[in-house]
């Protein structure tokens, strides 16, 4: 078995697009949610807090050519795999493209915009705004396949299309793909962009939170007082290597992977379940070889719905113990769906090497019903830990848990 390290990481959200801004914003309590009056016009619509992205603009150096297959979704998930590559000093280097670079990354859906085309095709029997790239701006895989592209990688391509796990399968498929020797390099993550029909997906389920003029006190994950989710949008890569191709560059190795678990709850497309969301974690563990109490720290899924948190609390307790520091970022950016996994794991990883985690913003007072944990609250926390957990759980029944360990 290879040991997989990580060696590139970027990210693309409502707070900033380096950790120094974003750990400032999350710092200083400064949330990346917003009231969306645009949203005004859906009358049936009853959520409009979203976290969007207000600056995001692709380089100028991008040509036409690349940009006519990317959609905003692909142009997030390229952007940020530019910048891991950079980080990972590869950016240009001619060794991604000839076959030992693999891309493993998904979103929720391509971009709506398409879909929204075809859709008129449907209702009207009009072909306008469709092209010869309008599928593959919409294509479930036009995030995998555009950075394929765009960065002349020939390794395998693996699309990790799973909802709310798709940044972390992302993460996890790449390092078994390098760990079981099929290739030593892969861009891992996923990316979504901003859409009102994703808020109406949760909307219909009665899972948005309606504090639309109150924006910076939503969401509250694991909040006694907390009235559902808020959709944010970004994009999160990871450049993944194996240990003695890292070495032999001389690259920065940023944390090492060590162990990931995923499982289907195989009984409702969107209940949770407490048994094996438990299962996913210890299947991570028993990955990676370790004990449950090697984990100083659990990055949790976090959405602030009430099913979501109950069942993931009580899974983590469970198998913790009330002990467990625990938080979610998703308190300050919203639910950024397919992007989540990979943020989440960047930013795990950025608190495990500063020995600063990160405090779950506008939580007050624990919901009784979650599990006994120690959230983080208030402010960010000094700690020193060797190993940190990353949780993530999407519609469907599909749980995700990655390990890092710290590199010395």
């Amino acid at each position: 078995m290879k040991r997989v390290v990580v060696t590139g990481m970027a990210g693309i959200t409502s707070l900033g697009s380096d950790w120094a801004s974003i750990e400032a914003n999350f710092t200083g309590n400064r949330s990346g949610i917003r009231r969306m009056d645009e949203w005004d016009r859906f009358t049936e619509l009853n959520t409009r807090l979203a976290g969007p992205i207000d600056d995001f603009a692709v380089p100028s150096y991008w040509t036409r050519k690349q940009l006519r297959s990317m959609g905003r979704v692909s142009r997030l998930a390229v952007g940020a795999a530019e910048q891991a590559l950079r980080d990972a000093g590869l950016l240009g280097d001619p060794i991604i493209r000839d076959g030992r670079m693999g891309v493993a990354c998904g979103s929720s859906t391509g971009s709506t915009d398409e879909i929204k085309a075809f859709g008129n095709m449907l209702l009207n029997s009009v072909a306008e705004g469709l092209n010869a790239n309008s599928y593959v701006r919409m294509m479930p895989h036009t995030t995998a396949a555009n950075i394929s592209i765009f960065f002349n990688l020939t390794g395998r391509l693996i699309p990790t299309s799973s909802a709310c796990t798709s940044g972390s399968q992302g993460v996890g498929y790449a390092y078994e793909a390098i760990k079981f020797g099929r290739l030593p390099l892969m861009l891992a993550g996923g990316a979504e962009e901003l859409c009102p029909t994703e808020a109406m997906v949760f909307d219909a389920l009665y899972a948005t939170s309606l504090k639309n003029d109150a924006p910076h006190t939503s969401p509250r994950p694991y909040d006694s007082g907390r009235d559902g989710l808020v959709i944010g949008e970004g994009g999160g890569m990871l450049v993944l290597e194996e240990l003695e191709h890292a070495l032999a560059r001389g690259a920065n190795i940023h944390a090492e992977v060590v162990g990931f678990g995923s499982n289907a709850d195989g009984v409702h497309t969107t209940r949770p379940e407490q048994v094996t969301m438990r299962r996913a974690m210890e299947l991570a563990l028993e990955d990676a070889g370790l004990p449950p109490d090697a984990i100083g720290y659990v990055n949790g899924h976090g959405t602030a719905t009430e099913q979501g948190d109950i069942a993931e609390t009580l899974a983590t307790q469970s198998l913790f113990g009330s002990r467990m520091p625990i938080s979610s970022q998703k308190s300050f950016l919203g639910h950024t769906l397919g992007a989540c996994g990979a943020l989440e794991s960047w930013f795990s990883i950025e608190m495990m090497n500063r020995d600063r985690y990160i405090h779950t913003l506008n939580l007050d007072e624990v919901d009784s019903r979650c599990g006994e944990l120690d959230y983080l609250r208030g402010e960010p926390r000094h700690m020193n830990h060797e190993f940190v957990m990353n949780n993530n759980f999407a519609f469907g029944g599909v749980n995700t848990s990655l390990i890092f360990r710290r590199w010395s």
